[in-house]
Formats: C-alpha cells, structure tokens, sequence
C-alpha cells in the first residue's frame, strides 16, 4: 500500500479518542497505555496518512500513563454523551489515566458552546448524567432541540415532543450521529439513526457537533494551540476519527479494538 505523508509540520500534539479506544465504559482496554506510549515517544516521525495498528498486548498498570511527560500536547477528544464532563473524568481517573479533566474535550461541550452562541432554550434529549454540562440552559418556551446518546428518552412521548418542536421550525442539534458503539456486551445501537428519523419525519437537517464534523477537530487543536498539520488523531472509528481528521489535513491512526 502507498502511503502520503504531509511535509513541513513538524508533530505537536495528539488527539486520542477514549470510548472504545483505551477503555469501554468501566473497562480499560489491555496494551493502551504502552501503545500510546510508544507512539508519542516518535517525535521525529514523519507520518503516514493513516496506519494501520493494534493495541498491544502487554502486561500494564494503568497508573503508569504519563502522556504528558513527553514534549507533545494532548487532548483527549470525545462523542461521548451518555455522561458530563465531571462524571467521565471520574471514571477515566477510576480506571487508573492519569489524564486532567482540562485534557478531556467532549462534543456536549461542542453543543453547550453552540446552544449559548445561539442563546437557545433546547429540548434536552439526554440521560440525566450528561445533563450537567447544559447547567443554568433555560428549559422553559423551547426551541430548539439537543439529541445525544439517551437510552431512557428515546420513547415515543419524547420523541413526539420533539417532533412538534422542530415542526414550527425550530433547528435540531445532534451531539453526534454514530450508529452505534461498543459496550462490554457487544454493539449497541447510537443515537445517529434516532437523529436520522427525526430529519426525515420533519424535513429537518441537524446541525451535528461532533466527530466527524470539521469544526470539532478545530475547536479541539485550539485549546492545544497548533495546525492540523501538526497533529495526529488516534482513534478506532475508521469515519469518525480517521477520516474526520485526514478532511481537515491531520494525520491519523486506525486502532483496531472496537468495530474491526
């Protein structure tokens, strides 16, 4: 296979994914934290588009994770809505990451930044974990929509609300549109196709803020101050990570432990 590299910048920062990439809900996946490892250590690197790798399978203790003793900036970027902020530092900081929670940017930041820009007053479909991230949003005269990964309101009753409010015109926000993801027993059904049906029963297009979209890698290189050229994404969605930042000009790195 040929492989293309991007000149002239010189490797800053990374971009790690975290659902399904270094841990599935409360599990850590085995060899994250020695791959990561050894990929940062390549300073030098002049990198490929996209490789191909697998989590190695090394004995680990996971509080050994010191990616920020390396000269390289990285933020730990995320879809994950199922929870704030808050609750997935403590359960990353629970599995043992040494990672601060102004390393972690999640697309329910990406929606709260939109819901205030647009100063709306958003139909919050989100479990009540995540709700934190939307604190002091008013929930009175709605309009507008926010969808993420809520198991517990996608019901009918809701999902009716939901869609008289985008019937008067009213914009629909998807945290993200993913298909599915992994949890310990096996491929759950996202938000993506909840968002989908919404669209096509309304006539609606959703804004969506997170992975793949453009401005979510953008948003995420800024708080680390460098060019997508000078960053690469690590990831184990072959759409929402690799080619969401190879679009933008990153580079990229497929890991095969979720849906390969």
């Amino acid at each position: 296979m040929t492989t293309r590299v991007v000149t002239g910048c010189r490797l800053k920062a990374v971009l790690v994914d975290l659902s399904s990439t270094i841990h599935v809900e409360d599990y850590a996946i085995p060899g994250a934290i020695q791959a990561i490892q050894r990929i940062i250590k390549m300073e030098n690197y002049r990198w490929p588009k996209i490789m191909f790798i697998g989590m190695l399978q090394l004995n680990c203790e996971f509080k050994d994770l010191r990616l920020k003793d390396s000269s390289l900036d990285v933020k730990f970027v995320t879809n994950t809505t199922k929870e704030s902020k808050n609750r997935l530092h403590e359960r990353i900081h629970r599995l043992g990451f040494n990672i601060q929670k102004n390393e972690i940017f999640t697309s329910l930041t990406a929606a709260r930044n939109l819901v205030d820009e647009q100063k709306l007053r958003p139909m919050l479909l989100l479990e009540d974990e995540a709700l934190e991230d939307f604190e002091g949003i008013s929930q009175e005269n709605l309009n507008s929509v926010v969808v993420g990964l809520a198991p517990g309101c996608f019901n009918y009753e809701k999902l009716n609300v939901a869609f008289r409010l985008l019937m008067q015109g009213h914009p629909l926000i998807a945290v993200h549109k993913a298909r599915y993801y992994k949890r310990p027993d096996g491929l759950a059904l996202g938000p993506g196709g909840f968002v989908s049906g919404l669209e096509f029963a309304t006539g609606t297009t959703a804004t969506v803020v997170g992975k793949p979209q453009e401005a979510f890698f953008l948003s995420a290189l800024k708080t680390v101050n460098c060019k997508p050229c000078e960053a690469v994404m690590i990831g184990d969605d072959l759409t929402d990570d690799v080619e969401g930042a190879n679009k933008i000009g990153m580079k990229s790195i497929l890991v095969k432990t979720a849906v390969h």
